[in-house]
């Protein structure tokens, strides 16, 4: 008997049983739809993450006030942490023009924005003019604040749409000329950024308002210290140099004492390692995931080698006739094998476009995208045949060992 024989054959023996061969495929269906679905929504959120970081640029280097090292504070401490201040940054961008391009500093807090009987809860950024090429944010109307802002503490603020939307009614009107009230401080608008929609974190990037660092601390947040320092470098290849400057600068002006390591008062972190460690983080968790959903096909793999098992029981006899008439082991093994792998595989396609609908379903709900990738179904696929294979040896190879005189004897 030839392959394509034995193909139809076990097709054909399958389709008497039509409700024990689909509840048989339907652990098959739902562990390779759960390892499509996982993994399309895990590489999906790597995906948004690493472009919403490729965005700022990949030469792009972030001081942060505190050390992870240090009980007292940290990049991410829930404290305030004061090592940083716009003398600082004003340094860095005065001592290293050969690696530095530009240099923002940044201070951030909540703030309530009114326009007339509106208001509406943000966060709002005190920055300098070379935060809109440091950190990518362009202007669709109006303009960014100047270095004329900056000096002399004006009261101007360029809003985000999100923040036009919730005033206005609408992120297509134009605020530029009106005045707002930010913490019950009179700013004139002077601009409107461009959409940039949701971050890597699911933050929305549009709600915001940027206004000059200096009005920032004394005039809105009534403070000296800095949140942050974005610091452009001028090459991706420069940014080691850049890093080290940076570091040593700062130990100098903050007094620090060896080991420096460990007694710094900032961290400087580059958007590569960021990328990385974030890359690092959605692989490890969508490769979890993806791990805790193979189990369910090894569940399915058991539910189809009980299913042989009970089909070598009943059909004994036609084993038993088979063999009689010339069948040999080989034919045996082929035909049970072959019965295994068309569930498994039956069940592995159909778990992969009941995967795909289930993740671009679960995108739109979560707001994110379902990358779905060649390998992915390859794979699902190819675990989902292996799995029948393996779990049909074992009825196979018993049903290729019955003796042809008792199975003909069998009742």
């Amino acid at each position: 008997m030839n392959l394509w024989q034995s193909v139809r054959l076990a097709w054909r023996e399958l389709g008497r049983n039509k409700m024990r061969t689909g509840l048989t495929m339907l652990g098959v269906i739902i562990g390779v739809s759960a390892v499509i679905t996982m993994v399309a929504l895990g590489a999906g959120a790597g995906a948004k993450v690493t472009a919403s970081i490729a965005s700022l640029g990949t030469n792009l280097l972030t001081v942060m006030p505190g050390n992870p090292k240090i009980r007292f504070g940290g990049p991410f401490a829930g404290g305030q942490v004061t090592t940083l201040t716009d003398d600082d940054a004003k340094a860095i961008a005065r001592h290293f023009p050969q690696s530095v391009l530009a240099v923002a500093p940044q201070a951030r807090g909540g703030v309530t924005v009114k326009l007339g009987d509106k208001t509406w809860q943000t966060q709002l950024l005190g920055t300098s003019p070379a935060y809109r090429t440091v950190n990518n944010s362009p202007v669709e109307r109006g303009r960014f604040i100047s270095e004329n802002d900056v000096g002399g503490r004006l009261k101007v603020a360029v809003l985000g749409p999100t923040v036009v939307s919730q005033l206005l009614g609408s992120d297509s009107a134009d605020p530029v000329g009106l005045s707002v009230q930010i913490n019950r401080v009179p700013f004139l608008v002077i601009g409107v950024l461009k959409t940039k929609g949701a971050g890597g974190f699911g933050q929305d990037q549009d709600d915001t308002v940027i206004v000059p660092v200096s009005t920032a601390l004394r005039r809105v947040f009534n403070r000296t210290h800095l949140s942050s320092i974005g610091v452009e470098a001028t090459s991706r290849g420069s940014m080691d140099l850049a890093t080290e400057q940076i570091s040593r600068l700062l130990r100098e002006r903050h007094h620090i004492l060896p080991p420096y390591d460990d007694n710094d008062d900032f961290a400087v972190r580059s958007q590569t390692s960021l990328m990385e460690a974030l890359q690092t983080a959605t692989g490890t968790m969508t490769n979890l995931l993806a791990g805790i959903a193979v189990v369910s096909l090894i569940v399915g793999g058991i539910g189809i080698m009980n299913i042989m098992l009970v089909s070598v029981s009943e059909r004994t006899r036609e084993i038993g006739l088979r063999k009689a008439v010339g069948a040999t082991n080989r034919d045996i093994r082929l035909q049970f094998l072959i019965e295994s792998c068309v569930i498994a595989g039956v069940g592995g396609l159909v778990g992969v476009g009941l995967g795909a609908l289930a993740a671009n379903l679960l995108g739109r709900a979560f707001q994110t995208d379902a990358l779905i990738t060649p390998q992915s179904v390859i794979a699902s696929v190819g675990v989902a045949a292996a799995t029948g294979l393996f779990f049909g040896i074992y009825p196979a190879q018993k049903a290729a060992q019955l003796s042809p005189i008792e199975a003909l004897r069998y009742e």
